[in-house]
């Protein structure tokens, strides 16, 4: 029976259109249909969670799954940006260990609570994504109380937009974690296990992009993290330095 309710969950027919167009919008337009779709498909009494780092250009675009309450940012009286991950911890072990993280920066983060963080300090933190040329987006912006899964269906409402966003920051990589997010972007049955390393082409706005399926580093994946870890290095090591370098 659980399988059953999780093939329903996640099944999805290829090639299907996503519904939402981002054709031609920038940022601030997004951001703007991100709210409008939080609404929908969030919890009304949080805020859409939108994306941070460098958004001209960067070396990597790391594309996660949703955000939850946990990240304070979407709390109604949160005054900063509104970027994945403030006022959590565990995922900025995985920057420190690929080493494109402020170790100072990273202590700092182990000792606050989330109730501690101020924008600020948010600022401080993405200050360093942005200078490591790293941008930290997520497939929905749709903030959810907790980490319950959400479909497929949902997801692709959101994937032309995230395209758009994508097209206009022109990452040189995109590395896109779990099964899930791989398998509604790329738009193929996609298992991470089967495919690590393996580079796959992303056509948006006629560029080819470079994606790299990663399994997810955090939550029900954490103990995946060590592989995690590794890929991304191989990918740093194999692919992005025979990339120019460009200051972001």
């Amino acid at each position: 029976m659980k399988g059953q309710i999780l093939r329903q969950l996640f099944h999805f027919p290829l090639c299907w259109v996503p519904p939402q167009r981002g054709d031609k919008m920038n940022l601030t337009e997004l951001n703007k249909k991100y709210d409008e779709m939080q609404l929908k498909y969030g919890d009304p009494n949080l805020k859409s969670i939108f994306y941070g780092g460098c958004n001209e250009k960067p070396d990597i675009c790391f594309v996660f799954m949703n955000p939850t309450g946990k990240n304070i940012a979407s709390y109604p009286d949160w005054a900063g940006i509104r970027a994945p991950w403030i006022g959590t911890k565990n995922i900025w072990n995985l920057f420190v260990a690929i080493g494109k993280f402020d170790e100072g920066i990273y202590k700092e983060i182990k000792k606050r609570k989330p109730k501690d963080w101020t924008p600020e300090f948010a600022n401080q933190v993405y200050s360093e994504i942005t200078r490591n040329k790293i941008f930290l987006t997520n497939l929905g912006k749709c903030t959810q109380t907790d980490a319950t899964l959400i479909s497929n269906k949902i997801y692709f409402e959101y994937l032309a937009l995230l395209e758009r966003e994508i097209e206009i920051i022109a990452p040189k990589v995109i590395v896109l974690f779990g099964n899930q997010v791989s398998t509604v972007f790329l738009n193929q049955n996609i298992s991470v296990s089967q495919c690590r390393k393996k580079q796959f082409a992303k056509d948006i706005g006629g560029k080819a992009f470079k994606c790299f399926p990663v399994f997810y580093p955090v939550g029900n994946g954490r103990a995946n993290i060590g592989k995690s870890i590794e890929d991304i290095k191989w990918i740093y090591e194999n692919v992005l330095s025979t990339e120019g370098e460009k200051q972001c």
